[in-house]
């Protein structure tokens, strides 16, 4: 007897508990947790920055100009605290990522809100939460893969 494949989710990873964010630490979501066990749904467990070759923890990143899909079309920028230009870091990172959606056969995801890389309602600019969506995000969106905030699972 074979049993049925659960259908692919791509995860920020650290709503699953992965310490992978900036500061060292993760944002464990249980609601999240539980609603992939609910619906019988296989994570698949991602971070673009890490993706992107970013160490764990990093300095903290957000947009000065735009979001990511302006960044897409070349009207954004994305610094790190230093000032540092961290938008094709971020990029490759988006970019990986999109490819391990692929792969899985992913049409959703669940993301981390307010994160420069995985935000999909909103994100920093400049030190202020703003509208905006996150560079993985918006080329994941551009691509097709429904993309939903952790805070919209219920």
């Amino acid at each position: 007897m074979t049993r049925a494949a659960a259908q692919p989710v791509l995860v920020s990873a650290c709503l699953l508990g992965i310490n992978c964010r900036y500061d060292g630490g993760s944002q464990l979501n249980q609601r999240v947790v539980d609603y992939l066990s609910a619906h019988k749904l296989q994570a698949i467990p991602v971070c673009p920055e890490q993706l992107a070759g970013l160490p764990t923890p990093r300095p903290k990143a957000w947009f000065t100009q735009g979001d990511g899909h302006s960044y897409l079309q070349q009207q954004a920028q994305l610094h790190d605290e230093f000032g540092r230009n961290v938008g094709p870091t971020f990029l490759h990172g988006a970019q990986e990522t999109l490819e391990i959606a692929r792969f899985c056969g992913c049409n959703n995801a669940i993301m981390k809100e307010r994160s420069p890389s995985c935000g999909c309602r909103q994100i920093y600019r400049n030190h202020e939460l703003v509208a905006g969506t996150g560079l993985a995000s918006a080329l994941l969106q551009n691509a097709g893969v429904i993309v939903t905030s952790e805070e919209e699972i219920y």
